[in-house]
């Protein structure tokens, strides 16, 4: 029988040739049935249609250098690029002065290397990472845009703050707040106290059943009058807080439809192990929760990314408020100015969205990986 067996393994075999070819993928994925080969007819129709122009107006007849806007208002005269180079510093700055522009884009730059931090999977520390993101970052970035005179830092009062600072620093503190806020509400909702349980739920079902322009008028009017005057919130600090507390609302079902997911099993594993229930919240429930919801997360981000620019009806001057101010300077006036100015607005949204959007669908890849390889080991 032994002379029938093989001594040693065979080598691996290449894998087989694929069948598919490109033109075989783009016709099952743009022409695989009568739908879809319209909507891809429609789609290049559009393109046809809207892409030239569209091409002219922003690249071949722009206008990317001028002192000013004679230029731009030439008969012809595409997107008037100068206009949005000459604006920049107001678009990112607002009125803040120019002699501290340092202290914002450290504290920017503090930002953006501590969420890199946490999202770059190889990086180790996570936890300090959050803790500097959570906890430090909020103090020292008030204390550096606000000032501190005991420190030597001017304070600049915050009605001069403006532009892509404010937008980013609304939508930063929406999401330091709303993820925490939000897993703490959805399990007070979750809680067996009824008083905690009645509390959490209340509050989470006032603030989503109004819009978030309401709960800025409320934050900015009604705050200040539970508080004493000494101790009155500023009025940046106001609609911040109203973001903040709606944010994490939302946030609060979303992390309460992960929760659900949880099977009941996994946590009655981890009491089998010994573990209390904090331990099996932070090791086993919440891990697991907010790994089936980052779709709804990411998306709840998005949105308080592009809810921001409502601050400016309670007069904080953001970004998009700022690019509707400057179109006002008649040293640029123009009839293209406006429209270049709100395309650039666009893009800088698009941009961001896009970015979030990119990272969300990169985790759900490194997911759906981790678990097929756990359910072949």
């Amino acid at each position: 029988m032994s002379d029938f067996l093989r001594a040693e393994f065979s080598p691996p075999a290449p894998p087989p040739p694929s069948r598919r070819g490109g033109w075989a993928t783009v016709r099952e994925n743009l022409f695989g049935d009568a739908k879809s080969t319209a909507i891809t007819l429609a789609v290049a129709a559009l393109l046809f249609i809207a892409g030239p122009p569209l091409w002219r107006f922003l690249v071949a007849d722009a206008v990317f250098r001028a002192p000013d806007g004679a230029l731009c208002r030439a008969p012809g005269a595409g997107a008037c690029w100068a206009y949005i180079a000459a604006k920049t510093p107001f678009f990112i700055y607002g009125s803040y002065p120019p002699e501290f522009y340092w202290r914002v884009n450290v504290t920017f730059f503090l930002a953006a290397s501590l969420i890199v931090w946490l999202l770059w999977p190889k990086l180790r520390g996570k936890g300090v990472a959050a803790f500097g993101f959570f906890a430090v970052l909020p103090a020292l970035g008030f204390v550096l845009l606000h000032g501190a005179p005991a420190l030597g830092l001017a304070v600049v009062d915050t009605g001069r703050w403006g532009g892509v600072m404010v937008s980013l620093l609304a939508a930063l503190t929406g999401i330091v707040v709303a993820l925490p806020g939000g897993i703490l509400l959805a399990l007070g909702r979750r809680s067996a106290l009824p008083v905690v349980k009645m509390l959490c739920a209340g509050l989470i079902e006032f603030v989503r059943g109004v819009p978030l322009i309401a709960v800025l008028f409320m934050a900015n009017a009604m705050l200040p009058l539970f508080l004493p005057p000494d101790w009155a919130p500023d009025r940046l600090l106001r609609p911040l807080a109203g973001i903040a507390l709606f944010a994490s609302a939302y946030m609060a079902e979303v992390v309460r439809a992960g929760l659900l997911t949880v099977p009941q099993g996994q946590v009655e594993g981890a009491q089998a192990l010994g573990l209390g229930r904090v331990a099996t919240l932070r090791l086993v429930v919440l891990p697991q929760a907010l790994a089936a919801v980052i779709p709804g997360i990411v998306n709840n981000f998005i949105a308080l990314f592009k809810d921001t620019t409502l601050v400016a009806i309670v007069g904080i001057f953001d970004f998009l408020h700022t690019v509707d101010t400057a179109r006002l300077d008649p040293v640029w006036a123009g009839p293209t100015i406006a429209t270049t100015g709100y395309v650039f607005a666009a893009l800088f949204y698009l941009a961001f969205c896009l970015a979030m959007s990119f990272y969300s669908k990169t985790v759900e890849r490194r997911l759906a990986s981790s678990r097929r390889h756990e359910n072949r080991v």
